[in-house]
């Protein structure tokens, strides 16, 4: 009100004193001004009251500014301020400048208040006052604005990649490989997740490692994350992890809120996240990690495979052992100069051997042996290595309680007892897992199954337990198994220590002498096997023993004749492969005798299995016995027979009824398996006989057995009820043909599937493409008769998964797909075409869609006349096709035809990993340009084929392609686009020999 009153006053005296300057003159005019400035002026007491307030306001709105701008400075360290922002705290720098002048002038005012003139001192401090006000009401409106305009702040982007301490690839070439497969499968779109799994000390960290410190990683996400899970990581310090690695502000949120703010993070880049050491399941949507529209992908390494399906991998990679080569280079590094003591090298492979190429072992043996300087040193070593659980070398206890974890932490005893059981077996023998997993049934440890094909399929995944935890190794041949060095020693040690699970094994190599009676008697399991024993004890006692494996001693002749007799208790025998001409008496004795097995025992004339009625499994193949051992039929419990042909001896029609009438006895049995021993031509009558006895029992669940004609299968299949009912599964070789064995279902890891081999044929049978409607796997050999496969009828071969045809003259397409109306092969997985020599196409006519679409391995080997392997429309079925072989077709001159292939997409083959082209002559391309990505293509192998001088290759694509194997006389004619190709070609370029 006063302030208005004065403005009031002022205004009007103001006009009145202009109207008397005008009419006065200047004098009046003076007078009047002296008026107005007398009004204006505050009281001194009043002036400087405001002044205070003003300046005390002023302290409080600036420190409040500059709390809230400190703040964030302190938060610009780890974020990055938008521009809005970075204007707010300059013009907050500048107010503070202008704030500390006023203050200077505040101080100025007060230390002159005594000598201001009347005049004067009023105004100044009004003017300082009023500036003040205004100051405050700028601060405050600064501190408004960053609340409501400025938001939240813009994060600090995190590193790209944070380098890890450890080897480089380079250092560690063995391992390289690996790397270079997982980057080649991150350039995939297709691949999302992949799994890295092994047992421990195998090397999966440092492949991790290597995978984020590499330099192509960092070319190709926007940000690689590292986490080291561990046993006891919760999902919520996961979470607290990442975010961390992210910078994301978790201070006050919950932990929905954190998903949440990862999740927005991650939308947009293009990440690979790392997690190594993962134990168990992860849910990686609850800490806010989905799938990202910007091919973002996760790379987990665990010791266990089930964790990788568990968690969805589309890959799945198990890490190799090393191999002897690279496990001895990489101790010879290690060791370092010791390694040049005289004589020692001897001594340094036997212990390299001991490490059984674990690259943790050998870098922790290999720093142990660094420091003995000479050679008694080194044996001394080395007789304490062959005692590792014992042994005192850092990082080995850490290794043996990550092994023993994996052993306890299996789901129940029966997995521990069927783990300790490959104990009796060598290190790294390859395990046959049919026979193993009767001896796991037999001996008691699946004993939830009535029937074998339901123990088998325990077993199985058993088996598949076993090696998911990396206690076993799967085998490079199709259904075996192996079990380390490391992990037997693991496992002979913890049976030591178990009272009924004492397993007494020696060493397989050269072992002449039997152990002593006392070692026997403490035993639970024996394995003598593969040794040169010619002699065994002549009783031991060891009553409390349930299985004995003596096979492949080549020199036992003889068992004595009182050796069964304190043996009571045993379940498994395995003589198979030794000399043996008769078994003793005292086998009588064994009435808990499960499972025995004598085949390939060539010297075994006579069999007495007298009082054996318990037993389940009998094998007799490949043996001396030339007459029907009449016996089995008192064999009631008899769920397993395996014999030969020359086993039933039939020569005479009165042999037959016989025959018959042993089969129908064995109602109980489940899998039969009678193979041919030679081609002979003669056994039409056995296998009549044989089969209408075979076709009387109805607990059959596997049948392996060989027809000499196909009249001879029609009869069987005419008198089986089994068979009506699609209750077991074949392996049916019908016609004369040198061998029974089947060789496609090699190239299956599990030959449980209906298989038919028809040799020497004639025509298209009814009764044939009968059982092909039934058929997974075909053998079509030397067939005369038919010009294509579809002759058999499309619908037949449709089930089919694999198909080998060999030496079939007439043959000249598989399929004709002018004469179908449907897909046809759309089962097929694996397709070998061996010797036809009339071969013009694989598919002539129309390609329907569906065929041939889950096709992944197609061999192709002396089709002399075969031209095109790709025709019209077929390549564009192919997306599943891996691996594509073509060796001696002489006159193929492109791989891909260009006049079948016009306009061909850039994206076919895309799963192709392995080309093999071998001697061919006329083959000048594999496709007319660089125009197709081939994105999955690892390895080309290239031999004999001069006039192939170009490869469909440039900088950009076959990106995966890691090994070109030829010949120098080929690499020196191959013609490049540029160096720059050539280069890259060369350093994967590996010399064939």
């Amino acid at each position: 009100m006063f302030e208005a009153a004065g403005l009031a006053a002022t205004s009007a005296v103001g006009a009145a004193a202009s109207a008397v300057c005008t009419a006065a003159g200047e004098e009046a005019y003076n007078y009047g001004k002296n008026i107005v400035n007398n009004m204006r002026r505050k009281p001194d007491n009043e002036a400087d009251n405001d002044l205070e307030d003003n300046h005390k306001r002023l302290k409080e709105k600036a420190k409040k500014l500059y709390a809230r701008r400190d703040n964030i400075l302190a938060q610009t360290k780890t974020k990055l301020v938008n521009q809005v922002c970075e204007a707010w705290i300059s013009r907050v720098m500048k107010s503070e400048e202008e704030v500390r002048e006023l203050e200077i002038k505040y101080n100025d005012e007060k230390s002159n208040k005594k000598r201001r003139s009347q005049d004067g001192s009023s105004k100044s401090c009004t003017d300082l006052s009023n500036i003040m006000a205004e100051k405050c009401d700028e601060l405050h409106n600064l501190w408004l604005e960053e609340k409501s305009k400025i938001g939240i702040l813009v994060e600090k982007l995190p590193e790209r990649v944070i380098i890890m301490h450890g080897p480089k690839p380079e250092d560690k070439p063995f391992l390289h490989s690996t790397v270079e497969e997982i980057l080649g499968h991150l350039r995939d779109k297709n691949v999302k997740r992949i799994g890295l799994w092994g047992m421990p000390g195998i090397g999966k960290t440092t492949i991790m490692r290597s995978l984020n410190n590499y330099e192509d990683t960092a070319k190709m996400f926007e940000i690689v994350i590292w986490v080291t899970v561990s046993k006891d990581l919760s999902l919520e310090k996961l979470q607290h992890k990442i975010a961390d690695r992210l910078k994301l502000n978790m201070e006050g949120i919950t932990e929905p809120e954190i998903a949440q703010q990862i999740s927005k993070e991650l939308k947009s880049k293009r990440y690979l996240l790392l997690l190594d050491e993962v134990w168990d399941f992860l849910d990686l949507s609850l800490i806010g990690m989905y799938e990202s529209e910007m091919d973002s992908k996760v790379v987990l390494a665990t010791r266990y495979l089930h964790v990788c399906s568990d968690m969805d991998t589309h890959l799945e990679l198990n890490v190799p052992r090393l191999s002897e080569a690279d496990a001895w280079k990489m101790f010879k590094v290690k060791v370092g100069r010791n390694f040049n003591i005289p004589n020692v090298e001897p001594i340094a492979k036997e212990v390299v051997i001991e490490c059984a190429g674990l690259p943790l072992l050998i870098d922790k043996v290999a720093s142990n042996f660094r420091r003995r300087d000479n050679i008694h040193l080194w044996s001394d070593g080395l007789r304490s290595l062959r005692r590792w659980p014992s042994l005192k070398i850092q990082g080995i206890g850490e290794l043996i309680e990550c092994l023993e974890f994996c052993y306890e932490n299996l789901n129940d005893e029966v997995q521990k007892d069927c783990f300790l059981y490959c104990a009796l077996y060598t290190e790294d023998y390859e395990i046959y897992t049919d026979p193993l997993l009767e001896c796991w049934t037999v001996e008691g440890f699946i004993h939830d199954a009535s029937e074998f094909r339901v123990a088998r399929g325990i077993g199985h995944s058993i088996l598949k337990e076993l090696i998911s935890v990396s206690l076993l190794e799967k085998s490079e041949k199709m259904n075996h198994v192996r079990m380390n060095k490391v992990i037997r020693t693991m496992a002979l040690n913890i049976s030591s220590r178990r009272c009924n699970f004492n397993i007494l094994v020696k060493p397989h190599e050269g072992l002449q002498v039997a152990p002593d009676e006392v070692e026997w008697q403490q035993a639970n399991r024996i394995s003598l096997m593969d040794s040169k024993l010619g002699t065994l004890p002549k009783m031991p006692n060891c009553n409390k023993l349930s299985t004995l494996l003596l096979q492949r001693n080549w020199e036992l002749k003889k068992i004595p004749d009182l050796f069964f007799q304190y043996m009571q208790n045993l379940r498994v025998l395995d003589l198979h492969g030794t000399g043996i001409m008769l078994l003793p008496s005292t086998i009588s004795v064994l009435k808990c005798l499960r499972a025995l097995y004598l085949h390939s025992c060539r010297f075994l004339m006579e069999l007495h299995l007298n009082g054996l009625e318990h037993l389940e499994v009998l094998d007799i193949r490949d043996t001396g016995l030339n007459h029907f051992p009449i016996q089995i039929i008192h064999l009631i419990r008899l769920k397993c027979l395996c014999m030969s042909l020359s086993n039933f001896g039939i020569k005479h029609s009165s042999d037959v009824e016989s025959c018959q009438n042993v089969f129908s006895s064995l109602y109980l049995l489940e899998e039969l398996q009678i193979i041919v021993n030679s081609n002979n031509q003669n056994w039409e009558l056995t296998v009549k006989a044989i089969s209408e006895g075979v076709a009387t029992l109805m607990h059959l669940t596997s049948l392996s057995i060989c027809f000499p004609t196909v009249d001879c299968l029609k009869s069987f299949i005419s008198k089986s009820q089994l068979w009506k009912d699609c209750c077991f599964t074949f392996q049916f070789s019908v016609g004369y043909h040198d061998t029974t064995l089947y060789k496609i279902l090699g190239c299956f890891e599990y030959q449980n599937m209906n298989c038919l081999k028809f040799a020497n044929g004639e025509g298209v049978d009814p009764i044939i493409s009968d059982v092909l409607l039934k058929t997974h796997a075909f053998e079509l050999i030397g067939h005369k008769g038919a010009s294509r496969l579809s002759d058999f009828g499309v619908n037949c071969i449709n089930k089919m998964r694999g198909c080998l045809i060999e030496g079939c003259n007439e043959i000249e397409t598989i399929v004709d797909g002018n004469s179908i109306t449907g897909s046809a092969l759309i089962c097929l997985e694996k397709m070998l075409i061996n010797n036809v020599p009339n071969l013009k196409t694989i598919w002539e006519g129309p390609v329907q869609y569906g065929s041939l679409s889950q096709l992944t391995t197609l061999t192709l080997c002396k089709c002399l006349n075969l031209k095109m392997i790709f025709s019209s429309g077929m390549i564009k079925e192919l997306s599943k096709l891996q691996h594509l072989e073509v060796e001696e077709c002489p006159e193929i001159e492109e791989i891909i035809t260009e006049s079948e292939n016009i306009g061909l997409e850039p994206d076919v083959l895309p799963r192709l990993k392995m080309l093999v082209l071998s001697n061919l002559p006329r083959v000048k391309r594999i496709w007319t340009s660089d125009s197709l990505k081939w994105p999955s293509l690892e390895r080309i192998k290239i031999s004999m084929c001069q006039i192939l001088t170009k490869l469909p290759f440039n900088n950009d694509n076959a990106i995966n392609l890691r090994c070109i194997e030829a010949d120098q006389s080929w690499w020196s004619a191959l013609e490049c686009q540029d160096d720059a190709i050539k280069q890259r070609l060369r350093s994967i370029l590996f010399q064939s020999p």
